[in-house]
C-alpha cells in the first residue's frame, strides 16, 4: 500500500511541480485522503461486524461474561483480514474451528487446535504457491518441487505446533439441546511469522535428508 501511495505522489507532484510548496500541498491532500478512506473502511468493517452479530445471535450464539460484545470481536477480525503491508500482501493468517463438548473449556481448547490446524493448512497452501512460482520461474524442477510439497503436506501438524499459543480473536458458544456447549473461535496469526515457522519446519525436514542443494534451491525461492 504504502508503495502504491508513493507512485500517487510522485504523480501529483509531476502535477503540481517539485517545488516545496507544491509538495507541502500535496502531503495535505494525500493526509486528507488517506484518512477519509481509513474512515470510508472502517465504517464498512463495522457494518459488516454489526451484520454479522446479529446473524451470530440469531443463530444462538453468545459471549461468556466479561469478553467483548459479539459486534466488538467480529470487528477488530474482520480488520485483521484486510491489513496488507507495505508489500501489499495480508499481515494476517486467519482461521476459525469449531468443538462441541460437555464442558465449555474443553470444547475451546479444541476448537482452538482446529483453528490452529487450519491456519498451518493456510500457511501451506501459501507455500505451494511459492513453489509453484519457482518453477514458473525455473528456480526449482517440476521434481524438486514435488519433493517440497509432499514434505509440506505432511508437516501441518508440526508447523501448527510450531505457531506455539495462538489467542483467539473471537470466542462464542451457544447450549445445544442436549446440554452441551458448541464453541466458535476465530484466531489471527501473523503471515510473516506463520510463513517463518513453515520455512523452518521444511527446513529442517531436508537437513535430515541431507539434500543441500534442495536446501538451497529452497531458501532462494523462499
Amino acid at each position: 500500500m504504502k508503495k502504491i501511495l508513493v507512485l500517487l505522489l510522485a504523480a501529483m507532484a509531476s502535477i503540481y511541480g517539485a517545488d516545496a510548496q507544491s509538495q507541502k500541498k500535496i502531503a495535505k491532500e494525500y493526509r486528507q485522503f488517506e484518512k477519509a478512506a481509513e474512515n470510508e473502511l472502517n465504517s464498512k468493517v463495522l457494518r459488516d461486524a454489526r451484520k454479522g452479530a446479529r446473524q451470530y445471535k440469531r443463530e444462538g450464539w453468545q459471549t461468556i461474561p466479561g469478553h467483548l460484545p459479539i459486534e466488538r470481536q467480529l470487528d477488530d477480525i474482520y480488520k485483521m483480514r484486510r491489513f496488507r503491508d507495505e508489500n501489499l500482501n495480508f499481515k494476517y493468517v486467519t482461521a476459525e474451528g469449531v468443538s462441541i463438548g460437555e464442558h465449555y473449556d474443553a470444547a475451546k481448547m479444541q476448537a482452538s487446535e482446529v483453528a490452529k490446524l487450519r491456519l498451518a493448512g493456510s500457511i501451506s497452501e501459501d507455500v505451494h504457491a511459492v513453489i509453484r512460482n519457482s518453477i514458473a520461474n525455473k528456480q526449482l524442477t517440476a521434481g524438486e518441487a514435488a519433493s517440497i510439497t509432499e514434505i509440506v503436506s505432511a508437516s501441518e501438524n508440526r508447523i501448527s505446533q510450531r505457531l506455539g499459543r495462538v489467542v483467539p480473536i473471537v470466542e462464542l458458544y451457544r447450549t445445544l439441546p442436549n446440554g452441551n456447549k458448541e464453541v466458535l473461535v476465530m484466531v489471527a496469526y501473523s503471515s510473516e511469522l506463520a510463513k517463518e515457522a513453515a520455512r523452518q519446519v521444511v527446513r529442517e525436514e531436508l537437513q535430515k535428508k541431507a539434500d543441500k542443494l534442495l536446501l538451497e534451491k529452497f531458501d532462494g525461492a523462499f
